[in-house]
């Protein structure tokens, strides 16, 4: 049984491709999920309509990508948390943290796009990707300082 996919299938193909798949897993599994319909001339000549407008749109998006991304190279965040010795800090500073202070100076995006490996725990200067499409990612400049304690008596 040929098909065309609706959506992305692992293992199987992408949105759009023309695929053969087995009779009972096309007619259980993809068609009842609409992930696919029959390869017919029609649904074809949809399919190609599909992708041309999913293309449109993908271009449209990759260029809001790149110019946010130009902005956002020009960006520098700065925070202040309690720390121990050897520049530990008591807390840390985490994606959230950096989506907050993002969107606290006018940029919208979502914070599963900032990629950051582990939670800052240091105190320093670090360079934060923020992938904002397929191919398109920049770099925010990120300052975490010492919150300066206060004086309880020196020993």
């Amino acid at each position: 049984m040929e098909v065309i996919l609706k959506e992305d299938v692992p293992k199987l193909g992408a949105r759009g491709d023309v695929v053969k798949v087995a009779e009972g897993y096309g007619r259980n599994f993809l068609l009842p999920r609409k992930l696919a319909i029959e390869a017919t001339r029609g649904n074809r000549a949809v399919i190609e309509q599909m992708k041309q407008a999913a293309l449109r749109r993908a271009a449209t998006d990759k260029a809001e990508a790149e110019a946010q991304a130009k902005q956002l190279e020009t960006v520098t965040l700065s925070f202040t948390r309690k720390a121990g010795e050897k520049d530990q800090l008591f807390g840390s500073v985490t994606s959230s943290d950096i989506g907050a202070a993002l969107e606290a100076q006018g940029y919208s995006l979502d914070r599963r796009k900032i990629h950051l490996d582990e939670p800052l725990k240091h105190i320093g200067e670090f360079k934060v990707p923020i992938r904002l499409y397929k191919g398109v990612e920049a770099t925010v400049k990120v300052l975490v300082d010492k919150e300066p304690s206060a004086p309880e008596g020196e020993e």
